[in-house]
């Protein structure tokens, strides 16, 4: 088979190719002979339909089925054999002014592009850390103390302060007209915790049982209802019960409540820095990872091709109108979103997806089953019964190579760090915990 391949643009690529006659006839007509041996047709016995017939009926369609297989099969061997890496399908069309007893097509297609990494040695990569204080131990185990705080109906002379959970009946008004989501009866919420804005809170702090009160509550101008962002509606509440929150002692029994092996305030405080420990390992890992790929992308010259970044823009597209569909938008899939508002998005996911294939190739930092295996592990260890949850991981190839995935960015990032100028940072607790 004779094969011509000829560079049009940057990455694009035209490659003729020449196929006999003979060789689509010949498997054409081995194709209706095994459909003949169990075609049935009214009039004669199964497997014994003419070939005539087999022909007249099912011939356009076989010759199309042949000259598709037979095209592509050449297609992909040729250009293995001009060893091409090829980005996406091509796209192929039949040829005029062939020779005699022979079929000519053109296939243009893109190749995956030439990927340029500068030296690492000067890329500039922010690090942060962070430690785990005795400040955070003490927020998380009042959080947990909140999650299981128990109420007690105040006296009906008593003010309403932070911490109490208030019960009210409230309607608010903008020029005069009730508006969505501004009535409630026997809503309850905890004061203080910013659960409502704050004007609400504001009104409500220090009144008692049985009192009502109007106020102007101004809502911002981001507000998530957008009917009345940025207006000002009039409010009415009135109080109908007050109750005092009470917290759990740090004790023993709340180590216990909270499953702790080790039942005591010690092994409480433990096991909370031990899992504050690995959720914090896993935000640097990410947050480091984040500025390892900035760093490498800003460092890495290469062509995208165009087929890879339709195909990632359409990824996405699939994935927003999924999610639509879940948030519970009606006719999410029929939804028009314009493909070119994730482009940037498409086109960074392409750029870094080749230079990161690029490093693990030539560094050879392909995931190991161990590293795999311990990073399972790891996942696992915060669940109540890890050895399950491994099981899970392993039970699914899907699964098991989305964990691939983060081994080998996880290896990337290591190799990068080692090479590269990096300037150390430490954030507080809090500010780590506060970035998405």
């Amino acid at each position: 088979m004779a094969v011509v391949v000829e560079t049009l643009e940057k990455l694009e690529r035209k490659m003729t190719l020449s196929l006999p006659v003979q060789v689509i006839q010949s498997e054409v007509s081995a194709r209706l002979k095994k459909l003949a041996r169990t075609m049935k047709m009214d009039g004669f016995r199964p497997g014994k339909v003419p070939m005539q017939v087999v022909a007249q009926r099912y011939g356009y369609s076989v010759q199309y089925e042949v000259m598709n297989d037979k095209v592509g099969e050449a297609f992909f061997n040729a250009a293995n054999e001009a060893k091409l890496r090829v980005a996406g399908q091509p796209k192929i069309s039949e040829k005029e002014g062939a020779p005699e007893n022979e079929l000519s097509f053109e296939a243009v297609f893109e190749v995956f592009p030439e990927v340029k990494i500068g030296d690492l040695t000067e890329a500039e990569v922010e690090k942060i850390s962070t430690e785990v204080s005795e400040a955070a131990i003490e927020k998380t185990i009042d959080i947990l103390r909140k999650q299981r705080r128990t109420f007690s109906q105040r006296p009906h002379d008593a003010a309403a302060q932070d911490g109490d959970r208030v019960t009210v009946d409230f309607e608010g008004k903008i020029d005069g007209e009730t508006f969505e989501g501004g009535k409630a009866e026997d809503f309850q919420f905890i004061l203080g915790d910013g659960q409502m804005l704050k004007e609400f809170e504001e009104a409500t702090r220090g009144m008692k049982t049985g009192e009502s009160k109007t106020f102007p509550l101004a809502f911002p101008a981001d507000y998530h209802g957008k009917d009345v962002a940025g207006k000002t509606a009039d409010f009415m509440v009135t109080v109908k019960k007050i109750e005092a929150a009470h917290l759990p002692e740090v004790n023993e029994a709340l180590a216990k409540s909270l499953g702790i092996e080790d039942a005591s305030v010690e092994g409480l405080r433990a096991d909370i820095k031990k899992n504050l420990e690995r959720e914090v390992k896993f935000r640097l890992q990410a947050r480091n990872k984040a500025a390892v790929m900035d760093a490498l992308v800003a460092k890495a010259e290469l062509d995208l091709p165009n087929a890879s970044v339709q195909a990632e823009m359409q990824r996405l597209l699939e994935g927003a109108r999924a999610d639509l569909k879940q948030r519970g938008m009606k006719d999410a899939e029929k939804m028009t979103i314009p493909e070119d508002v994730f482009k940037p998005q498409a086109e960074r996911r392409v750029r870094l997806g080749l230079v990161v294939s690029e490093l693990v190739r030539a560094n050879e930092l392909q995931a190991t089953m161990d590293q795999i295996k311990a990073h399972v592990q790891e996942l696992a260890a915060s669940y109540e019964k890890p050895s399950e949850v491994e099981r899970w991981y392993f039970s699914d190839q899907n699964r098991l190579a989305e964990v691939e995935g983060v081994v080998l960015e996880n290896n990337v990032t290591n190799f990068v760090l080692a090479k590269a100028k990096v300037t150390e940072k430490a954030v507080t607790f809090d500010e780590l915990m506060a970035q998405n």
